[in-house]
């Protein structure tokens, strides 16, 4: 005899799930804001630019570091 194929978790369930810890998630969200007082829920656009040009400038270095690595390699090579 075979054993039937297991079933698939059903997409409602999995929505309804996600749907719940939404709610949760937005209601540890109001308490938070609520003990802290704060009025600010987000970045200025100033700060935005900065951590933006922050991340180019990281990304940067990255691409120098891995295209001199690669041509190092590539000079041992020939």
């Amino acid at each position: 005899m075979t054993r039937p194929a297991p079933k698939e978790p059903d997409m409602l369930h999995t929505l309804a799930a996600l749907a719940v810890l939404q709610g949760y998630i937005t209601s540890a969200r109001r308490a938070v804001r609520r003990r802290l007082g704060d009025d600010d829920v987000g970045a200025s656009t100033l700060e935005l630019v900065i951590i933006v040009l922050g991340l180019i400038a990281v990304a940067t270095l990255l691409v120098v570091a891995i295209t001199a690595a690669v041509q190092r390699r590539v000079d041992q090579i020939t």
